[in-house]
């Protein structure tokens, strides 16, 4: 079992100070790289989806809140409101209301849709201090998120379709999904009083769960207070779950914010607002990858890829040499001299990198790395730029796997 705060204070990935506040956590040099890496490639996943990336404000007028319905109904998580000149502004909870205000800035015909919008952006929640806990409950959180403004026929295609991007983004990152959960409305006035909207929601997400051949629970009065929607659960080590991914159809937004795209017909018509995120906070998606793989991430998006080892003194020019290679392919390398200690001790010190480059006398003479993988194997020497190389397209391709089958012995 792994505990990501101790784990994240020990591997130098972030910290936190009374001075700043609680559950705020900063990023040091090694975890911004692991964030870093991450958010770049759900970009660069979003932009081949046909995504198109938006900037927008973490505050907004408490009248936009009002008009999404936050403040109605999820004004008790939110912060106070703060006078600027005579208006009242709100660190916003959510993106959705920004996004929607984004889309009707022009008017949209439906040979734009489905309009597939990103943003990873900050949004605040005003957490109560006992239920604040290392990165997975923050007050500042960095969102992974998006909004697909669409036809009522494209709306399960957008949501299937984002379905397959989570369960990519889980293969790529070595994580698995607990449960999949269709989360609906309970009893009580936190939900949008609208009974047509809520039942046409939970069927067109129900046909994308059974479309999917994805088994699932219902959980009631899980739902999002304007629409179902489908929660992906992880669990951590010590069996809690919780909510990293979500899909979700809204038709309360669109018409609150008085949505519209021109038609084939040239009249007016409302599109469905499509939630989803790959995955969720940037912040809770480290926590449960930092405890998933005990901070031995995947090589893709472990801080450091590759440790140089050189046996002595004599080594470490082509030591530097490899250095050097690695920083013009791409390759977060960092070289650990004999000055550190013994080569056995440099390995142990070294094990959650994933790839060890050990040069001793004949390597350094013949221009070759002795590859050692984090689980233990080992290959033959090589020359250190076909090695290099291939390190770099498994690293591209964020394979999980450290190497092919085949041509690896034991240490």
């Amino acid at each position: 079992m792994y505990d990501h705060r101790r784990l994240g204070r020990e591997l130098g990935l972030f910290g936190s100070d009374p001075l700043i506040g609680s559950g705020l956590p900063y990023w040091l040099p090694d975890g911004a790289t692991v964030r870093h890496t991450l958010e770049e490639y759900v970009r660069d996943a979003e932009r081949r989806a046909g995504y198109q990336h938006v900037y927008s404000p973490v505050l907004g007028k408490r009248e936009l809140y009002e008009l999404s319905g936050h403040w109605s109904h999820y004004n008790e998580d939110m912060f106070p409101p703060m006078d600027l000149g005579g208006e009242q502004v709100v660190l916003r909870p959510s993106l959705c209301p920004h996004h929607a205000v984004i889309y009707r800035s022009r008017a949209r015909s439906y040979r734009e849709l489905p309009l597939r919008m990103a943003e990873l952006g900050g949004m605040y929640r005003a957490e109560l201090s006992g239920v604040l806990g290392g990165l997975s409950r923050v007050r500042a959180i960095q969102l992974n998120d998006a909004h697909i403004f669409c036809t009522l026929d494209q709306a399960a295609d957008e949501a299937q379709a984002a379905l397959g991007m989570i369960r990519r983004a889980y293969e790529a990152l070595g994580i698995r999904p607990s449960r999949y959960r269709l989360s609906l409305p309970g009893p009580g006035g936190k939900y949008v009083a609208a009974p047509e909207m809520w039942e046409r929601s939970t069927t067109l997400l129900t046909e994308v769960l059974d479309r999917s051949g994805l088994p699932y629970e219902e959980g009631e009065g899980e739902a999002a207070f304007y629409g179902p929607k489908i929660d992906v659960q992880v669990a951590d080590s010590a069996g809690r779950e919780s909510t990293l991914s979500t899909v979700q159809i809204d038709f309360h937004q669109p018409e609150r914010f008085d949505l519209h795209y021109i038609g084939p017909d040239g009249a007016r018509h409302r599109p469905v607002m499509v939630h989803r995120s790959v995955i969720g906070s940037v912040e809770r998606a480290v926590a449960h990858l930092i405890e998933e793989h005990g901070g031995a991430f995947p090589a893709w998006l472990a801080p450091t890829q590759l440790v140089i080892l050189p046996i002595s003194d004599s080594e470490v020019p082509a030591a530097e040499a490899v250095a050097e290679h690695c920083a013009r392919l791409g390759l977060r390398a960092r070289l650990a001299g004999p000055e550190r200690g013994s080569l056995g001790a440099r390995i142990r010190e070294d094990r959650r990198v994933p790839y060890q480059a050990v040069i001793g006398a004949k390597e350094a003479a013949d221009g070759h790395v002795a590859l050692r993988l984090r689980d233990g194997r080992r290959l033959d020497p090589r020359p250190a730029d076909a090695a290099l190389r291939r390190i770099g397209a498994l690293v591209d391709a964020h394979r999980t796997e450290l190497w092919e089958c085949g041509e690896v012995g034991i240490w």
